[in-house]
């Protein structure tokens, strides 16, 4: 099994760059600009940012005459699972339960969605 190579870490700007090629596939770095409220950021803030997320690994771009156009290369599902899992280890003590559990004290999950987990749970366990 081939292993992955491990990814830098993102900062936040980045991480809301790369929300933009996950939701909106290939991009260009005026298109990215384009997306942004007045005042919007100057091109070769964005530019950095793009080439930064290439340099990591999670871009990669193609020629379009003079411009690039950029595409993610890491899946925004991997992503996810692997910042998941970092989020828990750092913050509860590599404990999924724990962090359900902070969910639950909190009240962001109501009984309902709960069930929703066991049933969920319960029919990954049947299909094992």
């Amino acid at each position: 099994m081939k292993k992955s190579k491990k990814l830098a870490e993102l900062t936040d700007k980045e991480e809301e760059l790369m929300l933009l090629f996950w939701q909106h596939g290939p991009l260009y770095v005026k298109q990215i600009v384009d997306m942004y409220p007045e005042p919007r950021p100057h091109f070769n803030t964005i530019s950095t940012f793009v080439r930064n997320l290439e340099a990591k690994g999670y871009l990669a771009h193609k020629a379009m005459g003079n411009t690039y156009q950029y595409y993610a290369v890491e899946k925004m599902e991997k992503f996810r699972s692997r910042s998941l899992g970092s989020f828990i280890k750092s913050y509860f003590n590599n404990s999924y339960f724990g962090a359900v559990s902070a969910l639950v004290e909190e009240e962001k999950l109501s009984v309902d969605e709960l069930r929703e987990l066991i049933d969920l749970v319960e029919k990954r366990n049947k299909k094992d």
